[in-house]
């Protein structure tokens, strides 16, 4: 794999804690190595205020009797992902249009991974809202690595006292069920929470498709909310700004993206793979278009499962998207 050659390329390279197994003939595999994402540094050099902070979550709310413990394992398989763009910071970037801090120092940082734990569900929530606030606080834009869907609730939460907000929701789902097996913060019901939030002004959920946990009570509920509807094939017809046009000018942003939203060509690390998903091109546009329109406040990357991926596609591509939402947030204004 990929990633494994990474290791084992800069296995020289490691401090000699981590040489140490090797030399005792224990697989590469199971060698436990802490990347940044990018290699990016969890502060700034001089005190500067970062425009942006990355954190990871494993864990949100679990159903009753589920595991969520393969979720846990995106934020690693993405940041390692990310290794081989590591010394090219500086180089052009064509889905940018120029290098991603454009020309300036490095201005965004990973703080690392939250301490959860699955099935305290309480107490993760209470974590990630925190966390997210103490971004906000500094002020940066919190970009949040999951982890399944449950964990966007307590990220959008932590918003409260920084909007209004409108949210754009890039996913195959639109996840407004308002109980699952007696529980109200699970995975599908992230967007019925977020209705339900006083500084959430609006939302748009795009690259909906096939058939999800939603029955015609929760699409009634979300229409009713106001909520606007964008299907993949809508973007494959008329393009993102079919989802853009309803993001009023301006307006504080943040986006859930959910990896089902991608076609599983590019996208087979998730438990709900669908076909006639959105390219990778449309997911970098709607994130460039959005910067261009309007402000990403936040950005959260959830429900990648590495233990279905392919040859770690979906953790690169995954790695790319946030590349873009980087750059996307460097290039804002005011």
């Amino acid at each position: 794999m990929r990633i494994v050659a990474k290791l084992q390329a800069e296995a020289t390279t490691l401090p000699q804690a981590a040489i140490a197994p090797l030399r005792n003939n224990e697989s590469i595999q199971k060698m436990t190595v802490s990347f940044s994402f990018l290699g990016l540094p969890d502060r700034l050099a001089d005190g500067r205020v970062p425009r942006a902070v990355i954190f990871g979550a494993g864990h949100g709310t679990t159903y009753p009797g589920q595991d969520s413990s393969g979720y846990a394992l995106a934020a690693g398989a993405v940041r390692a992902a990310s290794q081989d763009d590591a010394p090219l910071l500086g180089h052009w970037d064509f889905d940018l249009g120029g290098p991603l801090f454009d020309g300036g120092p490095v201005c965004c940082i990973d703080s690392g991974d939250l301490s959860t734990t699955m099935h305290d569900n309480a107490g993760n929530r209470t974590r990630i809202e925190a966390k997210t606030r103490e971004v906000l606080s500094v002020p940066a834009v919190p970009i949040m690595l999951g982890g399944d869907d449950s964990v966007v609730i307590p990220f959008l939460a932590g918003f409260a006292g920084y909007g209004p907000i409108w949210i754009l929701q890039i996913d195959a789902h639109i996840d407004w069920r308002d109980e699952v097996h007696g529980e109200h913060y699970g995975y599908s019901s992230p967007m019925r929470r977020a209705s339900e939030m006083a500084h959430v002004a609006g939302m748009v959920q795009v690259g909906l498709r096939s058939v999800g946990s939603a029955r015609p009570a929760e699409i009634e509920a979300a229409r009713r909310y106001g909520s606007r509807f964008v299907t993949a094939r809508e973007v494959h017809a008329h393009g993102v700004e079919a989802a853009l046009q309803h993001i009023p000018e301006g307006a504080r942003v943040v986006v859930t993206f959910d990896c089902d939203s991608l076609d599983p060509s590019i996208m087979p690390g998730v438990a709900a793979r669908t076909p006639c998903g959105l390219t990778y091109a449309q997911a970098i546009d709607l994130i460039a278009g959005l910067g261009r329109r309007a402000r990403i406040a936040g950005f959260d990357l959830v429900e990648l499962y590495p233990p279905a991926d392919i040859d770690s596609l979906s953790a690169l591509t995954a790695a790319r998207l946030l590349v873009n939402v980087i750059g996307a947030v460097v290039r804002q204004t005011g």
